[in-house]
């Protein structure tokens, strides 16, 4: 029953990235531009997370960690870009 509400959540987040997706390419600015990537990368980690839970397999964590890591320097390195640009 857990099983299938996860598949169930993990099948909404898709559908809801791929809506941000929408956002990022069409987005009217940059910032929302780096704000619809940042929530890409939060609900792939969710995603991941849910994934490992299902499959109880632990070594998925290590990867989220990792990915969330990445993700956080990409968006600090993209807002920075940002930044200079507008001055």
């Amino acid at each position: 029953m857990i099983t299938k509400v996860l598949i169930g959540s993990i099948i909404f987040l898709s559908i809801t990235i791929i809506l941000c997706m929408y956002r990022a390419i069409k987005g009217p600015s940059q910032a929302d531009r780096l704000i619809s990537i940042n929530v890409i990368g939060t609900k792939t980690i969710v995603i991941i997370s849910i994934v490992s839970f299902i499959l109880r397999e632990t070594y998925f964590l290590d990867v989220v960690l990792v990915y969330a890591l990445i993700s956080f320097i990409a968006s600090i390195v993209i807002s920075s870009t940002i930044k200079r640009r507008q001055n």
